[in-house]
């Protein structure tokens, strides 16, 4: 009996859809635990040097991940993980972008580091076109533009007070993060979600540990300027733990179902969960932002069009 080729389209379609919408979902659990850590950076870099929350962050965020790859994927495997790609991927891509976004938010303020992010859907775009795994089309491209905009308004950034070397070392960070991202959910198939982003969070301490050695030799502040107290801690937490531990395995999650072009989209609507989460402490309601967030959400569906790229 032959195979019924209307129920295997039907199924076929059925999977993209749920896939598409588990990687969506993915993305926004992802942004919206990458924007608690916003609001933590704020009051950790009132008396922590960057280089030195840097540090800290990723250290305790290995502490706490590292035994728990352990028991997902074995000892074995994680013996046998390709070590030294991960030391370049997560030394010069998580570690390097990582500590260049806190610099440039201790340079500038959130607002600003959050309306460079949105470029990150243009240099994932790239990247993708580059390594030949994603086509253009036209939907797609109008997604691209529509979530730039979005974000713009989202972060109100037509007209950004504030740029310069922080802009700079923001637009470096988003270039560094969309590369290490891909190649995070590209080469290390063989590790779980977990897995994937430890091994490269290890790499990226590596990296901290060059970087925090050679500020302590050239006689830079090291140390926080007040002692560890239960406050610290818990913002630490947020910032290392959730903010990015949490965040970047749901992000690589997604970029499996949805491609880092697309999962990248949802950058832009972070300062809207940023503004949600600061008005739950006390801040205003911002129309403006989510109006943003909401044409962010429409470019999105927009990139997704099913129905568009197979007539194309």
């Amino acid at each position: 009996m032959s195979p019924d080729p209307v129920r295997g389209t039907s199924l076929s379609m059925s999977a993209g859809r749920n896939s598409a919408l588990s990687g969506n979902g993915l993305a926004v659990a992802s942004m919206l635990t990458w924007a608690a850590g916003f609001p933590a950076a704020e009051v950790l870099l009132q008396t922590w040097p960057p280089v030195a929350l840097f540090a800290a962050r990723l250290a305790l965020a290995v502490a706490v991940m590292f035994p728990i790859w352990l028991l997902i994927d074995g000892p074995r495997r994680v013996v046998n993980a390709r070590w030294m790609r991960a030391m370049v991927v997560g030394g010069c891509g998580i570690g390097l972008g990582m500590f260049l976004l806190i610099v440039a938010q201790k340079l500038t303020d959130p607002v600003t580091v959050a309306i460079i992010a949105s470029c990150a859907p243009l240099v994932a775009t790239l990247l993708e076109l580059a390594a030949g795994t994603r086509r253009i089309r036209w939907n797609f491209a109008l997604g691209v533009l529509v979530s730039i905009v979005g974000g713009l308004i989202a972060t109100s950034a037509m007209a950004p007070g504030q740029l310069g070397l922080g802009a700079a070392l923001a637009i470096a960070s988003t270039g560094l993060f969309c590369w290490a991202s891909m190649a995070t959910a590209r080469d290390f198939p063989e590790l779980s979600q977990t897995g994937r982003a430890t091994i490269t969070f290890t790499g990226g301490l590596v990296m901290a540990s060059v970087l925090l050695s050679g500020a302590a030799l050239l006689g830079m502040d090291v140390m926080p300027t007040t002692a560890f107290d239960i406050q610290q801690a818990g913002m630490l937490a947020i910032f290392a733990l959730i903010a990015m531990g949490l965040s970047q395995v749901l992000f690589v999650a997604s970029i499996g179902k949805l491609g880092v072009a697309l999962s990248s989209f949802h950058i832009n609507i972070a300062p809207f969960y940023v503004m949600m989460i600061m008005m739950m402490l006390g801040e205003e309601w911002n129309s403006t932002r989510a109006l943003g967030a909401g044409i962010v959400a429409l470019a999105v569906v927009l990139a997704q069009d099913r129905k568009a790229q197979r007539t194309a």
